[in-house]
């Protein structure tokens, strides 16, 4: 091992030769009030071939760290800062000061010890927190969705920016932009829903409150990965181009463009026989020639090797690393994630080989060094804060407070039979459920162990309330056993009402991948959307009872129990809480919160009706005719479907309060319009109850007559409105004309002359008013 005296000297020596190569004068590269291009060029011209092939390969802390004691590795540090220098990974589930100290030792090594003196990015996950045990854990990004409320998930990112940045972390991979339009797919939690126009919405709200904190976002998975044949993860996505151009793109430009994300992740997946790390068309003449894109695309964990081992496009025993660097480099898949073979360590044998061109090198470090320059890298490489100072950026008060809200404006009311909500708080209450208590049911990308960590619904329902509250399990989620259904009727019967939580679960960074029981989570697919074992037998037990009876459904995904709906009191949609879920529950139960959530995905009958996303195209769902089941087993025949309904149960948007909303005047700023022209939509909102109360206004559009078949409507503005008791509210939402075009039979983008119909209303199916609009030649 090397003494500090020795890496010291090594430093002086490093800056004395760049010293001495620019004649005493600082680099270009190093100026800071250089052009980023200047920069780029000056640094690039620098490099060996070993230095660029580095910057293309991401390392990790564990080689130069042992994250059991915290013990430095000097050889695994100086081969890795060599070898892999572009990036390192470090979510892993260590203590803060090991991960902070690690993170301090590899920037400072490439900072002082190498001969260009090039920072990494620091590299952890963050979806709905940043990936450390003890940081603030908000709920998941389908139930974030459900809020429509792209301010708080602004603060959010910020909070995961402060966090992260405080250990010195200075890149987090997300947010999704991903689609939940196949609800067999395990990942659906980690999206912000079915819609296109909400997902780009909170996407871009997410990299623009990331990245004002100095952490680069990542925007993941390019692109239109979350729709796998059979709902399978990794399995191939179907789809044309117009699909493509009109369905899975926008979310995407919104928070890679117009948000200015600085790194993308490529896909798992492959789209049209292309897999996604090496589809030129998407990587190169989308998003770099259509969109003029101009930082870097970085693959998967081990998503490179697939193109031989999975898509078998090339030798995989032993692994053809040459033929996929040939295939994803010049593609536009820029760096090479861990976790695979490593492929493009090949590239400086490639180059003297020949085999390369140094141009499609040079290209991809280009890209690389440019996000490097515009994030501020090279001005501060290390963010991190002191030991001492941690606590004060990393979950604080101000922070939870946060997470509670933003949890319980993504709650959903979907029943409220007999206004049985909100409860009194005097009420003595029977707490029952495998999901109401002894661990924290969050969505995947937790730290390990984090279940043990938050507010649990019986945690919450307890603090808030004045009366007696019980509580049993009644089953095991992952059992059929119904042993401890008498312990849960007799809580029941002994109480005022009972609340039942029930759902889907996932498991920690560490626990899903080490073959343990989920429902839902990466690389956990499913074939029924029902609930699992005994626990839809629990909650028929108790409502048996005749005890009123809420059924609160945790889970990551729809539960398709049309029957509850009607048996239950009331229905609440609590998708992956945070840390405060309890709380958050707690008030909306009592009445303290007014719920607002609106459902950022639809809900179908059965899974064998999917896909049930709103937006279907013109001529589906045409003439419905269902059948039913009934619950005496009788059966009304239709035919489409013979025995259930190609209509969803819950439609995009929907979402109940405690008050009621009228809505009236919905005017236009224009009925004649050109391509160029912004219109606003102007409606007034009334709420005519007794309690203050937010209601999402909904705008969509409809194309009366096009060129080509298009959706039948679609989502184009929202407008989350806080209207007292008894106040009436006017909202304006502005419609960009431009962005109403359609991909013609040329694939071409055209807005088209004709007739557009806007409609407003709280859900995509509860329309209050329209209005109507010609745009013209």
């Amino acid at each position: 091992m090397r003494s500090p005296i020795t890496i010291y000297i090594a430093a002086l020596v490093t800056y004395a030769l760049a010293i001495s190569k620019n004649n005493g004068t600082t680099p270009l590269y190093k100026d800071s009030s250089a052009p980023v291009e200047d920069r780029v060029t000056d640094l690039l011209s620098r490099m060996t071939i070993e230095d660029k092939a580095a910057q293309l390969l991401q390392g990790d802390l564990r080689n130069w760290i042992d994250i059991a004691d915290g013990t430095l590795n000097q050889t695994g540090l100086e081969w890795s800062m060599h070898i892999r220098a572009g990036s390192f990974y470090v979510g892993v589930a260590i203590p803060w000061k090991m991960l902070s100290d690690g993170i301090k030792v590899g920037q400072d090594y490439l900072v002082q010890n190498t001969t260009l003196g090039i920072p990494a990015w620091v590299q952890s996950e963050g979806i709905h927190g940043f990936l450390i045990s003890n940081a603030t854990i908000f709920n998941s990004p389908i139930a974030q969705a459900c809020s429509f409320n792209p301010s708080l998930v602004e603060k959010m990112a910020k909070v995961i920016a402060q966090e992260a940045r405080a250990l010195g972390v200075n890149q987090i991979f997300g947010p999704l932009a991903d689609l939940a339009r196949e609800l067999r797919f395990g990942r659906v939690e980690e999206t912000f829903g079915e819609d296109g126009y909400l997902t780009g919405e909170l996407a871009h709200a997410y990299v623009k409150g990331l990245q004002s904190g100095n952490v680069s976002a990542m925007v993941k998975h390019f692109a239109a990965f979350a729709s796998p044949e059979q709902g399978i993860n990794c399995a191939p996505v179907h789809g044309g181009e117009r699909e493509l151009r009109t369905t899975y793109l926008p979310p995407f430009k919104r928070a890679i463009i117009d948000a200015g994300a600085f790194s993308i992740m490529s896909a798992y997946h492959s789209y049209d026989g292309v897999p996604a790390v090496a589809d030129k068309h998407i990587l190169t003449d989308i998003l770099r020639e259509d969109w003029d894109y101009k930082y870097f695309v970085m693959s998967d964990a081990g998503a490179t090797d697939r193109l031989c081992k999975d898509f078998k496009m090339c030798r995989s025993d032993p692994i053809d690393s040459e033929a996929i660097v040939k295939f994803a480099l010049p593609a536009g898949n820029d760096v090479e994630m861990g976790g695979g073979s490593f492929n493009f360590e090949k590239i400086p044998e490639m180059i003297d080989s020949g085999k390369l061109p140094i141009d499609i090198v040079n290209q991809a470090v280009s890209r690389q060094l440019r996000a490097k320059f515009e994030a501020g890298l090279f001005e501060n490489p290390f963010t991190g804060v002191s030991e001492e100072d941690q606590a004060d950026y990393i979950n604080t008060p101000e922070v939870i407070e946060l997470a509670r809200q933003l949890d319980a404006e993504s709650i959903v009311l979907l029943e409220n039979h007999d206004d049985i909500l909100p409860l009194r708080k005097e009420a003595n209450i029977a707490v029952i459920g495998p999901m109401a208590h002894s661990y924290m049911n969050y969505g995947d990308y937790v730290p390990y162990r984090s279940q043990y960590r938050g507010v649990t619904p019986l945690n919450g329902i307890k603090a808030a309330s004045t009366g007696k509250v019980t509580y049993a399990k009644g089953c095991e989620r992952w059992s059929s056993d119904q042993s401890g259904f008498d312990e849960a009727v007799a809580a029941a019967e002994g109480a005022d009402v009972a609340v039942v939580v029930v759902g889907t679960w996932t498991r920690d960074q560490d626990e899903l991948w080490e073959g343990l029981n989920a429902t839902t989570g990466e690389h956990v697919d499913i074939s029924s959307l029902n609930l699992v074992g005994a626990m839809p037998h629990l909650v028929k037990a108790i409502i048996d009872t005749g005890k009123p009876t809420i059924v609160v459904f945790s889970s990551g995904k729809p539960i398709t129990e049309p029957w509850i709906s009607d048996a239950a009191s009331a229905l609440v949609q609590q998708f992956y809480p945070s840390e405060q879920g309890g709380h958050a529950l707690a008030d909306v139960l009592f009445g303290d919160v007014n719920p607002s959530g609106k459902l950022s995905v639809s809900f179908p009958y059965d899974i064998g009706t999917t896909p049930i996303y709103y937006d279907y195209l013109n001529s589906a769902r045409a003439y419905p005719d269902p059948g039913k089941v009934y619950a005496n087993g009788s059966m009304k025949f239709g035919h489409n479907y013979v025995l259930q309904s190609p209509l969803p149960l819950y439609e995009f948007g929907y979402g109940k309060s405690y008050g009621t909303f009228t809505y009236s005047n919905v005017k236009l700023s224009q009925s004649a319009v050109s391509s160029t022209d912004t219109i606003t939509v102007s409606v007034e909102i009334t709420n005519e109850s007794t309690r203050d109360g937010a209601e999402v206004v909904q705008l969509y559009v409809q194309d009366m007559v096009a060129s080509v078949v298009v959706p039948n409507k679609q989502l184009r503005g929202f407008s989350k409105v806080l209207v007292p008791a008894g106040a009436t509210k006017a909202v304006n939402i502005d419609i960009s004309i431009a962005d109403l075009g359609l991909w013609d039979v040329s694939m071409e983008y055209v807005v088209e002359p004709g007739e557009f119909t806007v409609h407003v209303g709280s859900s995509s199916k509860d329309i209050r008013g329209n209005a109507t609009f010609i745009v013209v030649d």
